[in-house]
């Protein structure tokens, strides 16, 4: 059974066994959950599809700040 020891600052080194079962990597975030007396579960946190947003670069033309003051003018313009 794998093992590791809390430091003062309440920090642990997850043993590479588990962390390869768990494929666990650096930058993983992890969340805790107490159960029973004396037991507690770790349980990975997997990105959700939502999380993924943005990722990829967006297909098609790109829009420069010059174009989107321009649209904004004229819009404004065609309220008045």
């Amino acid at each position: 059974m794998p093992r590791s020891t809390l430091t003062s600052k309440g920090q642990t080194t997850i043993p590479k066994e588990i962390r390869d079962k768990l494929k666990l990597k650096a930058g993983d975030r992890l969340e805790y959950v107490c159960e029973e007396e004396g037991k507690a579960l770790l349980i990975p946190i997997r990105n959700s599809l939502a999380d993924l947003y943005g990722i990829l670069p967006a297909k098609g033309k790109r829009v420069t700040l010059e174009d989107m003051q321009r649209a904004i003018e004229e819009e404004a313009c065609s309220k008045l």
